[in-house]
């Protein structure tokens, strides 16, 4: 099988494409229509069939993998490792399930999950699942305001929540956050549920509040409900340009048929293996790749509850690779350039037998070429970028390991992923030529697995992602395709700055300076200039125990971007700092870095990991 001929087939014959991947499915009512595009800005998938998600993702495995595991929970900030086989978690999601419809959450229903990197976090979602309820998975520890939104928004019948999350250095309290969101929300639900962690139980509110041992015990076990193919199966929130967030609404069919395939096809991971996602299950990654995609599949699916780097030491993932038998490791890039900061030779890798171990997969932001070289190096495997969105659900560009290996070009996350109609348009809605630079759409209809609309706001969904291009999906992401048919992403649309007439990608400029010896890593954003519209600035966090002048650093990385992306990017200025600010998913944030340095209001975002951050680059560029 070779990757140009699924890719054409996918393209020209998506019917029949998506057909037999559905096969995979085991559906009650299979399919008749595989696609109905009579409303060309609401492609459905496998509508007018009918299936349960969890029962695909756990009942039908029992008779064949009982007892192999099918999540395994393994949680430094606790000391403890938990298993649960497949007989387990059905047995578990069904009690569960009941729970919820005692209460009475019925198909159709909206149930809000506030919780931290634990089993029942799973279990909810997939109990949610099991009778037809829409989960919304809220990432445990978001502010009040943040966490009610997102209630008023959903109007949940029933909130789940966990007493608190367990941080390497600190607890965080839940109930407050949650007893907080509820003050300021107008929308109540029924009843929380609240799962007690030993390390700090929670106070619970007379009349609202349920623990999930006394939700389990007084439960009955409940079979799985069939659903259409298009009913939502959850609302997922993501950032938005307007400040709101937005709730992308997922279906169950075409996600369910997306996620089995790209297993085998994209990751190249096959029921009974291994497989870990270290990301968490409030973002979409948690949704496909921790839960989904490898119960679909009949894998083991490894959750951590721990960090790259200070549970206990850069030598983390390593260990949790030995002891699982984990044949696949996706992440973000940011955890390796954590770990490459901390450990840059690698020495916490020795002891520990990688001998399962085939692949890593980076996604969530962009991989520089000097992470990959470097992790390359250090583990001798192949290391994949790939490119996608909360929105898409799974990978739109990739280079697809289960159908054929390809040549890997560092910086470029590969080929678009079959069923993935990827252009690179000017402003007029052109295609760019081969190598240069402009949007990156979609054309549409999108393949199974994107999202169905904006929940409660299909206009929004329109005129955001839909009116740009007349016939396309527009991602937000600028880049470029090469000559081979590589795409290239090099950044939000607004990453892309205008110097002189100019229009420059920081990507290209961060590609250079990440190159250093001495860079662990570092951003670059454009800020106002009276002379040049835009100049970009540097900020740069230096690997542990470099003694570089900063004065010398600042000269050779300002000649080295001149060098290769030439004096029109008018690099001139670069910062050296202790840390950049992210979010709790590893991306940096570079919009409030360009306001701080720019001198205008900005709001500390929700989802920023360390609010600390933000003080070293005010104290960089001397707005203190």
């Amino acid at each position: 099988m070779s990757y140009v001929p699924v890719f054409r087939r996918s393209v020209e014959d998506p019917d029949g494409f998506w057909r037999e991947a559905a096969e995979l499915i085991s559906w009650d009512a299979p399919p008749e229509t595989v696609l109905d595009t009579s409303d060309p800005n609401h492609p459905r998938w496998f509508a007018d069939g009918r299936l349960n998600t969890c029962y695909n993702a756990v009942d039908r495995h029992v008779a064949a993998r009982g007892d192999q595991p099918a999540l395994i929970h393994d949680s430094p900030v606790t000391g403890s490792v938990t298993t649960l086989t497949y007989r387990e978690l059905r047995d578990d999601v069904a009690r569960f399930a009941g729970g919820l419809r005692s209460l009475g959450v019925t198909a159709g229903d909206r149930v809000i999950i506030y919780m931290p990197m634990v089993p029942e976090a799973a279990v909810a979602m997939l109990a949610c699942a099991r009778i037809g309820a829409v989960h919304s998975v809220v990432f445990g520890g978001f502010a009040p305001r943040e966490l009610a939104v997102r209630i008023d928004d959903a109007a949940p019948k029933v909130l789940i929540a966990g007493s608190c999350g367990i941080e390497p250095s600190r607890v965080v309290e839940y109930m407050p956050i949650v007893n907080a969101a509820l003050d300021m929300s107008e929308h109540q639900p029924d009843a929380c549920i609240v799962l007690q962690r030993d390390t700090h139980p929670a106070e619970l509110v007379d009349g609202r509040d349920q623990t999930w041992a006394q939700v389990m015990a007084a439960a009955s076990p409940v079979d799985c409900v069939p659903v259409n193919g298009d009913d939502p199966l959850y609302i997922l929130y993501t950032s938005g340009t307007t400040g709101l967030p937005k709730g992308v609404l997922r279906d169950n069919g075409g996600h369910a048929v997306a996620l089995r395939w790209s297993m085998p096809n994209l990751y190249d991971t096959h029921p009974g293996e291994v497989f870990w996602a270290a990301s968490d299950v409030g973002w979409v990654v948690g949704h496909s790749y921790i839960v989904y995609a490898p119960l679909l599949t009949g894998c083991t699916t490894i959750m951590y509850e721990g960090k790259p780097v200070g549970t206990p030491d850069a030598g983390a993932f390593w260990r949790v690779i030995a002891d699982h038998g984990v044949n696949a490791l996706f992440t973000a890039p940011t955890a390796f350039r954590a770990i490459k900061k901390e450990d840059a030779r690698g020495e916490h890798l020795r002891g520990h037998d990688l001998s399962t171990f085939r692949v890593l997969y980076l996604a969530g932001e962009r991989t520089d070429p000097d992470t990959y070289v470097w992790a390359t190096n250090l583990l001798d495997r192949p290391v994949i970028d790939h490119w996608w969105q909360t929105e898409t659900g799974w990978p739109i560009v990739s280079n697809p390991m289960g159908i054929e290996q390809l040549p890997i070009k560092p910086g470029s996350a590969a080929v678009p992923v079959p069923g993935w109609r990827v252009e690179v348009l000017d402003e007029q809605g052109a295609q760019r030529p081969a190598g240069e630079e402009g949007a990156i759409a979609i054309g549409l209809p999108l393949p199974p697995g994107a999202l169905l609309t904006i929940y409660g706001d299909d206009d929004r969904y329109v005129n955001e992602y839909l009116t740009a291009y007349d016939g396309y999906y527009l991602t937000g992401d600028s880049g470029y395709i090469d000559s081979d048919g590589y795409v290239y992403v090099m950044g939000r649309t607004d990453d892309v700055i205008n110097v002189a007439g100019h229009r420059l990608s920081t990507g290209a400029m961060e590609e250079v300076v990440a190159a250093h010896d001495a860079v662990a890593e570092c951003a670059v954003i454009g800020v106002a200039d009276d002379m040049k519209g835009q100049v970009p600035l540097g900020f740069v966090v230096l690997k542990s125990g470099e003694d570089i002048d900063h004065d010398d650093l600042r000269g050779e990385l300002v000649q080295k971007v001149r060098d290769e992306v030439g004096p029109v990017a008018a690099f001139k200025d670069v910062r050296v700092v202790s840390k950049l600010p992210k979010t709790r998913s590893g991306k940096i944030l570079r919009r409030t870095m360009r306001r701080i340095a720019d001198g205008e209001q900005y709001t500390t975002p929700s989802t920023i990991e360390d609010p600390d951050a933000l003080d070293t680059i005010r104290s960089a560029v001397g707005r203190v």
